[in-house]
């Protein structure tokens, strides 16, 4: 019997967190899988995991050999795609994490039209707000609408990606004169909590300084969507990505406050984890969205 199956018997039964969960899931006997991860540990020479009637736990040779050995497979299985696959015909699961921002507005119809033009495809999107694992989490990618940061990580920009402060017009004449970004201290604020500063919303000077001014106001809510509409009903200031407040700016509800405060290092990102060989479906999931982006700037 080859080490691959072993190793790839003794990963099954982890992620199942059992022997008999993975004996369902795999279709295999619950006793051959036990053979399994038995003979994989007599080669290794070392315990991998703690057996009870009614606990199961990995020792820390197990914790320590399950994160290489997923690794090894999920290499394995990559460079079988590669081979296997092309552009034309793509198939299998692809798994992505997407802000809620990104899609709720209309640039989340790139995903859409994905999913239309590859039917082979079974697109699985998780909408959250926080910045995920794409490793422990099993995320295949992730858009994420951000400053990038040094990781581990291989980030491809798809878009440019800026935030505009708005009010109506009403407001900014009965509110003004606005000169600078501490004005906002002193009106009205509908606070967008996926911010991560909250309370405090930062902008940057013209010699690259940060300004951090607290702000309060009538409604603190998730959601950008509802943050445009309570912009647009006169409620507040309000700080919106570029791709949810463009067509009220176009269209004159809304007018733009400090627009040379704003930061311009921020970018719309598809990331994924450094592999040798990346599977065919990424790639082309990657390369239809910056496509698709060039064709439809926000």
């Amino acid at each position: 019997m080859d080490t691959l199956t072993r190793m790839r018997a003794f990963i099954d039964v982890v992620e199942a967190e059992g022997f008999s969960a993975a004996a369902r899931k795999t279709g295999r006997s619950k006793a051959l899988l036990s053979k399994y991860v038995r003979e994989l540990e007599d080669d290794l020479g070392a315990l991998l995991l703690n057996r009870t009637t009614r606990q199961f736990s990995m020792t820390e040779a197990g914790h320590t050999y399950y994160r290489t050995a997923a690794d090894i497979l999920k290499e394995i299985d990559n460079l079988a795609d590669l081979v296997r696959e092309n552009n034309a015909d793509l198939k299998g699961r692809l798994r992505v994490s997407v802000p809620r921002t990104f899609i709720d507005a209309e640039v989340g119809q790139s995903l859409i039209d994905f999913a239309k033009g590859h039917p082979e495809v079974s697109l699985e999107i998780v909408a959250e707000d926080r910045f995920v694992d794409l490793i422990e989490e099993n995320f295949d990618l992730a858009i994420r609408i951000t400053k990038l940061e040094d990781s581990g990580l291989i980030a491809r920009k798809l878009s440019d990606f800026r935030v505009y402060t708005v009010a109506t017009a009403d407001f900014v004449a009965k509110h003004g004169p606005f000169e600078h970004p501490q004005d906002l201290n002193r009106v009205p604020f509908i606070i967008d909590t996926n911010s991560r500063w909250h309370n405090n919303v930062r902008f940057t000077g013209p010699e690259g300084n940060t300004i951090s001014v607290s702000v309060s106001g009538p409604i603190e809510v998730n959601s950008p969507q509802t943050t445009l509409r309570a912009a647009r009903a006169g409620l507040g200031v309000a700080i919106i990505p570029d791709f949810i407040a463009a067509p009220s700016i176009q269209s004159g509800e809304l007018v733009t406050l400090f627009d040379d405060y704003i930061a311009k290092d921020r970018g719309i990102y598809a990331v994924y984890p450094h592999r040798r060989y990346l599977p065919a479906k990424v790639r082309s999931f990657v390369d239809f969205l910056s496509t698709w982006f060039r064709r439809h700037p926000h």
